[in-house]
């Protein structure tokens, strides 16, 4: 199914113009996992020095791939002299695939790390696609050693297509920023559409930096950014088992980033930049929605309630269909938990004041929040009125294309 839906409307024109980070080098092929004629593993090397950190889903089904990569984290600290690798396989995810799915892990492992000449304890992995299914692994072994004879630094476009499932565009995003006078550049790929939800992470994400920095460190940034971007988007409410979030730091640029406020502002714009494209190409998508949940007991409640409000298939369904059914949000805060008071609930579409104190606004008029509503691009903003909580959240709507994709994409 890869490569055959229709781009997303809310798609970018086309793919970014990355740097280079020195220091780390991308291949991808085909092997026929599940995609005939298109590119559907990639490989890339990290040079010796090179920090990762990682954040994964804790999904209890969670795939063969997570929990190495989570056994392997947890081992060696993300920090090695050898270096290490990624190796991502789309089309099969290797999960709920018990015994046989770890032996997979064990054997892709082994031989990338012979190809690279990496210890096995420095090989991470992926896969991406269909549960439940035995990964064909004898194929994805047979090109390791011809990825390893292929990398090249400026290869990142490709990789970020050969990682893609249902998605319909390639996922990529960069900043740099100037530290200590010499220049630090950041850059990122995504894959994901649907089975989009937060849990410690979601969808596969690799970003890389020339900066150097401390593994602890390298640790503390991901896991508070991703609290702030990929854990604030959903498109269907549904968490996979494969999801994860790696970040690599090779050192190149000669610049320690660890404690550089600008360094972080920059990585936070790259992930932020990754979890906006996620929810644009969310499955069926055609409106691209931002929740904004204020005046909430504290920062927790409101993303639980900013969360009921994306989630909720009778909201988005009706933002699919452009009808400004306001109840609809006042039932996802009511169910959602988390503490509120009706007589103080305020709602807002853009600009349109559409609830205030519990009721109506007085000026509200149907036929201008109907009209908002064709936009592409919705804010919907819900005030609680009871503490100084606030959270935004990112989602899309839900058409029928979601049941398209999903009723045949096995087939």
């Amino acid at each position: 199914m890869a490569g055959t839906l229709p781009r997303s409307p809310l798609a970018p024109a086309r793919f970014p113009e990355l740097p280079v980070i020195s220091g780390v080098r991308f291949a991808s092929t085909a092997a026929g996992v599940r995609y005939a004629g298109r590119d559907d593993v990639m490989l890339a090397l990290l040079a010796p020095g090179s920090t990762v950190a990682g954040v994964f889903t804790r999904s209890a089904t969670r795939s063969a791939p997570v929990l190495d990569c989570q056994e392997k984290l947890r081992h060696t600290g993300g920090a090695d002299a050898a270096g290490a690798a990624i190796l991502v396989n789309s089309g099969n995810s290797n999960a709920f695939t018990g015994a046989r799915g770890e032996q997979s892990v064990q054997a892709i492992c082994a031989a990338t790390a012979l190809a690279t000449g990496l210890p096995v304890e420095r090989i991470f992995t992926a896969s991406t696609g269909v549960i439940g299914e035995r990964l064909p692994h004898d194929r994805i072994i047979a090109v390791i050693d011809d990825l390893a004879a292929s990398l090249d630094e400026g290869a990142i476009e490709p990789a970020a297509r050969a990682i893609m499932t249902t998605d319909t565009f390639a996922k990529g995003a960069s900043c740099t920023v100037e530290i200590d006078g010499r220049t630090v550049s950041i850059a990122g790929i995504a894959k994901g559409s649907g089975m989009i939800a937060p849990d410690m992470a979601t969808m596969l994400v690799y970003i890389f930096t020339d900066a150097r920095v401390e593994q602890k460190r390298l640790q503390a940034l991901l896991s508070e950014l991703n609290e702030r971007t990929f854990n604030c988007i959903t498109v269907d409410s549904d968490t996979s088992t494969s999801d994860s979030l790696m970040l690599c730091a090779t050192g190149a640029a000669g610049v320690d980033a660890g404690e550089s406020e600008s360094f972080a502002e920059a990585l936070h714009a790259v992930m932020l930049d990754l979890a906006h494209q996620v929810v644009r190409d969310g499955e069926g998508a055609s409106k691209f929605v931002e929740i904004r949940v204020s005046g909430a007991q504290s920062d927790a409640e409101a993303r639980v309630h900013g969360r009921s409000i994306a989630n909720s298939p009778l909201v988005k369904t009706a933002i699919a269909g452009e009808d400004p059914n306001w109840g609809r949000i006042v039932m996802a805060v009511g169910k959602s938990g988390a503490a509120a008071d009706r007589d103080r609930l305020g709602i807002r579409f853009g600009d349109i004041p559409v609830a205030e104190n519990g009721w109506v606004s007085p000026g509200y008029r149907e036929e201008t929040a109907a009209e908002y509503m064709k936009n592409q691009e919705l804010v919907i903003s819900v005030d609680l009125g009871i503490g100084d909580g606030q959270a935004v959240i990112w989602t899309c709507d839900l058409t029928h294309g979601y049941i398209d994709i999903n009723a045949d994409y096995r087939s």
